[in-house]
């Protein structure tokens, strides 16, 4: 889309003085210094066709997921809240640019490591976390937890702990949307280790005979459960598999929010206009989790693929651009960390736990558990 702020502040370059330089992270410099220069002019170009208020926007809410997931590992490391929080930090880009060119009434499926899914979505942190701490203001009234978050109010219909288990579920939400003739998609997304699973097979080859409106995007972080993606596939990719059922498959940088939410845009157009679904590879790296299995987090190896965080390359393509100086990137992040500490004043401080006639609501229609035992509400 044009973007006639943009535009006037190029009209009127040579009046102004020249804007501030962003200031670059060690790693983030080493980032820029690996970026082909074919690349920039690129992503400052599609920079340019979305709004100023859209990247900021943008780059707040992978500030928000970076942030709350950051307080989350220290709540669960300190014992504040339960369980073991599945982390998604260094994914930001996949899902804020997915989900950025979403409508509000589409819909998500998420995985175990469903946090930044919710938040890219439109998602409340306060009932989120309250959520992840087991109380009543929770969004499922703190029956879901991290790893089964769901607000269908909100388009996301809910996070997984079954590796693949959200994909069929999409497939289903796709089929009604088209059965009822709404205009609405379904964006699913999924880890490389679920690509060797049956049930993504079966998935694909119904939403294409069928031609869904669903686009499928797996988040290939390059390291699975068990082994690293290279030794996972035979091909060398995920997207190829989409020949196999005769749908579209494309590649994309998933550490660039602009090229996922360009791959993501173009296969939602495709599903609204009856084309069917989109096998969208988002190339990416996760900073914590099962990969430790592999190399030490410290090492090289882990630094040359954080030299390339997303929210870094974000910001520098926002300066580059004009559309957001660093001074307001600062203060986006600045304004997220006072969210993320309401959210946990209202989480664990506000909000009581729920009530014990609760347990069996949501199990037995109508009923729930009385002194006695199950009643009528």
């Amino acid at each position: 889309m044009s973007n006639p702020v943009a535009k006037s502040k190029r009209k009127s370059a040579s009046a102004r003085p020249k804007p501030r330089k962003e200031k670059l992270s060690p790693l983030a410099k080493k980032a820029k210094a690996r970026m082909p220069r074919s690349a920039l002019p690129s992503l400052f170009v599609r920079a340019l066709e979305i709004t100023n208020d859209e990247g900021a926007e943008m780059l707040r809410r992978m500030y928000r997921i970076r942030r709350f997931e950051e307080k989350v590992f220290e709540l669960a490391r300190d014992g504040r809240i339960s369980g073991n929080p599945q982390l998604y930090s260094g994914q930001e880009a996949v899902a804020v640019g997915a989900c950025s060119i979403l409508r509000e009434d589409d819909f998500i499926t998420s995985t175990h490591r469903g946090h930044g899914h919710f938040i890219a979505h439109g998602g409340v942190l306060k009932t989120m976390l309250a959520e992840l701490a087991g109380r009543a203001a929770g969004t499922s009234r703190g029956k879901g937890g991290s790893m089964h978050l769901a607000d269908p109010r909100s388009g996301n219909l809910g996070a997984t702990g079954i590796v693949g288990g959200n994909i069929p579920v999409a497939v289903g939400a796709a089929l009604a949307c088209k059965l009822e003739k709404r205009e609405q998609a379904v964006v699913c997304f999924f880890g490389d280790g679920a690509a060797n699973n049956g049930a993504f097979h079966e998935s694909l080859n119904l939403a294409a005979i069928w031609d869904l409106p669903v686009v499928f995007v797996c988040e290939n972080n390059q390291f699975a459960m068990s082994f690293p993606a290279k030794k996972g596939f035979k091909s060398g990719n995920i997207f190829s598999r989409a020949q196999s059922y005769g749908i579209e498959g494309v590649t994309c940088d998933g550490m660039h929010v602009l090229e996922v939410r360009e791959a993501v845009g173009t296969a939602l157009q495709r599903a609204r206009d009856g084309k069917g679904p989109t096998l969208v590879e988002a190339v990416t790296f996760r900073y914590s989790g099962n990969k430790n299995t592999y190399f030490d987090q410290n090492s090289e190896q882990a630094e040359a693929l954080k030299a390339r965080d997303p929210i870094d390359l974000f910001r520098i393509i926002l300066a580059e651009a004009d559309a957001v100086s660093p001074e307001s990137a600062d203060d986006i992040e600045e304004e997220v960390a006072a969210e993320i500490s309401a959210a946990v004043t209202f989480a664990l401080e506000q909000s009581p736990y729920p009530n014990v006639s609760e347990v069996l609501r949501d199990v037995y229609k109508g009923w729930i558990e009385g002194p006695l035992g199950l009643t009528k509400e």
